[in-house]
């Protein structure tokens, strides 16, 4: 509390001695603001000291020197994607394409992409412009609408190297369109569509042919089986008729026929020749004769 019963030179004095404290405060506050910075991860800082390159923080807590160290605006160290806008190229065949670009690149460098170049985003963007049109220049337009992987590699080879002294890494470079003339455009669909119809007819054609090779296939495994089935059947009947005559045989000699059993026989036989529209001649064979001489004798009385 000041004493106003002191004279006024005192109270002016004390009112000194505060204002100088408080300044004094506020400028310790400032030296100690100045000196400390944090930085963020993902980025760097460039110091200068007295107009000249001092060295660049690194993320954290840094100490700078007050009134003397100066920090410039903080630098981007995470990839970065650019996308340009579509840029008119002319290709070797004299057509005019319009080609979307895309850049992946990062800052390794801080200092070099603070003091090698004064604007590394736009100088990116015109070495990309530039660098595109040398390499779609020399192509015509199905190499370049067909080639995509190859020009990638080609632009990002030109821009890493040209960009390797500015601090900056080129990662990756993307076509994202290539749109060409609405005419060439028009011919291509009417092109890609025939394609499509010659394919689909030949692969029709293919199914067709495949589907009669299949068809003959197997009206050949057909006919074979059946043929190998009538063969085996064919033999199964001689088989059977062999043995149904080989039975036969075999119970007439265990039999021991006499004269007029073979004549009655012979007699059943008999009708069985004239089976049939077409018989016009029959044959008679001796042996039926004597059979039936055989029966005329066995009906005969005895001593007629």
């Amino acid at each position: 509390m000041f004493d106003f019963s002191k004279p006024v030179g005192d109270v002016i004095g004390q009112l000194f001695v505060i204002a100088l404290l408080i300044v004094l405060a506020i400028f310790v506050l400032t030296t100690i603001f100045k000196a400390i910075r944090i930085i963020p991860q993902g980025f760097a800082g460039v110091v200068e000291r007295l107009g000249r390159y001092q060295k660049t923080l690194s993320p954290g807590l840094n100490m700078l020197v007050p009134f003397v160290d100066r920090l410039r605006p903080l630098v981007d160290m995470r990839e970065q994607v650019v996308t340009f806008m579509p840029q008119p190229v002319i290709t070797e065949d004299n057509l005019v394409v319009s080609i979307d670009t895309v850049i992946y690149f990062q800052v390794t460098d801080a200092r070099a992409a603070t003091y090698e170049i004064a604007n590394y985003l736009a100088a990116v963007e015109q070495l990309t412009t530039t660098t595109l049109r040398n390499v779609v220049g020399g192509l015509d337009l199905e190499e370049v609408l067909t080639s995509r992987d190859s020009i990638n590699s080609q632009l990002r080879g030109v821009l890493d190297e040209a960009t390797g002294k500015w601090g900056i890494r080129v990662g990756r470079v993307e076509l994202k369109a290539i749109d060409p003339p609405a005419s060439i455009q028009s011919s291509m669909e009417q092109q890609m569509r025939a394609e499509r119809d010659r394919r689909a007819a030949i692969l029709t054609a293919e199914g067709t042919k495949q589907s009669q090779i299949l068809e003959a296939e197997g009206k050949r495994q057909a006919a074979i089986l059946e043929a190998e089935g009538d063969a085996q059947a064919a033999v199964l009947r001689a088989k059977g008729e062999a043995e149904a005559i080989q039975t036969v045989f075999q119970a007439i000699h265990a039999g021991d026929p006499d004269e007029k059993l073979l004549a009655y026989q012979y007699l059943q036989t008999l009708p069985k020749l004239a089976e049939g529209g077409a018989n016009k001649l029959w044959v008679i064979p001796s042996e039926l004769t004597d059979a039936l001489k055989s029966v005329a004798r066995g009906f005969s009385k005895p001593g007629a």
